[in-house]
C-alpha cells in the first residue's frame, strides 16, 4: 500500500532540502522546498542556541559556534541530527505524522554499513515511518530534468559531478545505476574553501577565524573561478588596488541589523564600517577545486579526476559520458565554473568525442527536485522498505533492497571467483576490469605544482 504523504529529504552536511509530496493532490512543489541549516548553532552575541530551522530567528551572526552532525562527510553526531530532524518534522516546518508517511532520504557516497544501520533504526524505531528509501544524491538525478530537458528522452550514460560541503564526487551512471567501480572522490568541498578563505583573510587583514558564517557569505558573494589564473594573478600583482578584480566586502554590523555586502561605487562608508578587501582571494580560493596541490593535497584536480573516472568505463561508452556531464552541488554555482571545467576537459578528452557540460537552474536543490520526480515513479512503492519488513528482518531488509557500493563490490568479487573456477590463468585475470577498493578510490596526483 502506497503512503499518501511522502517526505523527500536531501540530508546534506551543510543544509537540508526537504518537502512533501501528496499523492492525493498532485501539487507543484517547486516553490515549497524548505532549505534549513543542518547544524545546532550557538550565538555568542545573544547567548542563544538555534537548532536547524530556528536559525532564521538569529539576529547576530558574529562568532557563531557550529555543532555539525556530519564530520568528514559522514553522519556521526546523531543527537544533533535528531534535534534538527525533530524541528523539521514538527508543525513549525513540515508538520507531518511520521507513522502515516513514507520517507526518501539521501545518504553520503560510500556510506559505512554501521552508519546505515543507525539510519534504519532512526527511521523505523525512533520516528516509526511507514516505509522509506535511502540512496545517494546522484542516484535520483536521472529522474530529474538535468539530463532530459523538456520532452527529450533521458540519456542512458551520464556523469554527475556533485561538489558539496565535504567532498566533490564524480559519479558515472549507466541506465540509472551508479557504476561504483568508477566513482572518484576529490577531498575539496565548500567547508575546506571557507576555512581556507578564513585563514588567508586572517593572515592578510582582519582576524576572521571565528567568523564562519560571515566568511562563507563573503565567499559566495565575491569568489569566482578564473578561466586564466596566471593572467588574473598578474593583474592583481601589478596593480593591487586599482584593477577590475579587486572588490571591497563591507563586513556586517549586527548592532543595526545590517548584513555584509559588496561595496558599490556609489556607496559611501560610515566611520564604523569595516571593509574586507578581496583581491586574488576571489579566484585563488575556488582554484583549489582544480589545483588541490596548491595547499598540499596529493590529488588531481577536478578535470583530471573526471577523465580518470571515464577511462575506467567501457571504451565503447566513453563518448556518451563525455557528452553528458551534469553539475550539482553548491560549489558549481561559482561564476565561471562551467567555462573553466569545459576548457580543461576539452584538452583532456579524445578529439573524436564531444564534450558537453549541463547545468541546472538550482544546483543546490537539484537532488531534491529529482527525488520528488523519483517518488512519483510507478516503481517507487516496490523499492521501499516497509516497517513490517524491518520488524521481520531488521537491517537485512535494507541491504536486500537498496543498491549501493557494497552490493556492487560483492558482485565484483563473486564474478572474479566464478571466472577463477573456470580455469582462467593469471594473465587473463589481470586483464579483467576490477573495481578498486574504497581505500584506493582516490585518483593519483598527476598534476604538477604551480610555480
Amino acid at each position: 500500500m502506497r503512503s499518501s504523504t511522502i517526505v523527500v529529504l536531501d540530508n546534506g552536511a551543510s543544509t537540508i532540502k526537504a518537502g512533501i509530496i501528496n499523492n492525493e493532490r498532485d501539487e507543484d512543489i517547486q516553490d515549497k522546498v524548505r532549505i534549513i541549516p543542518n547544524a545546532v548553532v550557538r550565538s555568542k552575541g545573544d547567548k542563544s542556541t538555534y537548532i536547524g530551522h530556528e536559525m532564521e530567528r538569529c539576529r547576530d551572526y558574529s562568532a557563531l559556534h557550529y555543532r555539525l552532525p556530519f564530520e568528514k562527510g559522514y553522519l556521526i553526531d546523531w543527537d544533533a541530527q535528531k534535534a534538527v530532524w525533530d524541528g523539521l518534522f514538527s508543525s513549525e516546518v513540515l508538520g507531518i505524522s511520521a507513522a502515516e508517511s513514507s520517507l526518501l532520504i539521501t545518504e553520503p557516497y560510500f556510506n559505512l554499513p554501521n552508519i546505515q544501520e543507525v539510519y534504519d533504526q532512526f527511521v523505523f524505531e525512533e520516528y516509526e515511518f511507514q516505509s522509506y528509501y535511502r540512496c545517494t544524491p546522484a542516484s535520483v538525478i536521472p529522474f530529474g530534468q538535468l539530463f532530459s530537458p523538456g520532452a527529450a528522452p533521458p540519456a542512458e550514460c551520464t556523469l554527475v559531478v556533485d561538489s558539496g560541503f565535504s567532498f566533490t564526487h564524480v559519479v558515472p551512471i549507466i541506465d540509472r545505476q551508479i557504476q561504483w567501480y568508477a566513482v572518484k572522490r576529490l577531498d575539496v568541498g565548500g567547508k575546506l574553501l571557507t576555512n581556507q578563505l578564513k585563514e588567508v583573510a586572517s593572515y592578510r587583514q582582519w582576524n576572521m577565524m571565528d567568523e564562519t558564517y560571515i566568511m562563507n557569505h563573503a565567499k559566495e558573494s565575491c569568489c569566482y573561478v578564473s578561466t586564466n589564473f596566471l593572467e588574473d594573478l598578474e593583474i592583481c600583482r601589478s596593480n593591487p588596488k586599482r584593477n577590475n578584480i579587486t572588490q571591497e566586502y563591507v563586513l556586517p554590523n549586527f548592532s543595526i541589523s545590517r548584513n555584509g555586502r559588496i561595496r558599490q561605487p556609489e556607496d559611501e562608508l560610515t566611520p564604523t564600517d569595516q571593509v574586507l578587501v578581496m583581491e586574488n582571494e576571489r579566484f585563488s580560493i575556488p582554484e583549489l577545486l582544480f589545483r588541490p596541490d596548491d595547499i598540499g593535497l596529493e590529488q588531481s584536480g577536478l578535470s583530471a579526476t573526471i577523465a580518470a573516472s571515464i577511462m575506467l568505463l567501457p571504451s565503447d561508452l566513453q563518448g556518451m559520458f563525455w557528452a553528458n556531464i551534469g553539475l550539482i552541488g553548491g560549489n558549481t554555482k561559482f561564476k565561471g565554473f562551467r567555462q573553466r571545467l569545459f576548457s580543461e576537459l576539452r584538452s583532456l578528452a579524445p578529439s573524436e568525442f564531444e564534450v558537453n557540460i549541463l547545468e541546472c537552474d538550482s544546483p543546490l536543490t537539484e537532488a531534491f527536485h529529482s527525488g520528488c520526480a523519483f517518488v512519483k515513479d510507478t516503481n517507487f512503492s516496490d523499492l521501499v522498505v516497509t516497517r513490517a519488513e524491518y520488524q521481520e528482518s531488521g537491517a537485512n531488509a535494507s541491504r536486500r533492497k537498496f543498491r549501493d557500493w557494497q552490493i556492487s563490490e560483492d558482485n565484483s568479487k563473486e564474478s572474479e571467483k566464478g571466472k577463477a573456477k573456470q580455469g582462467l590463468d593469471d594473465d587473463d585475470m589481470g586483464q579483467l576490469s576490477r573495481k578498486p577498493s574504497r581505500t584506493k578510490v582516490r585518483t593519483g596526483n598527476t598534476s604538477t605544482r604551480r610555480r
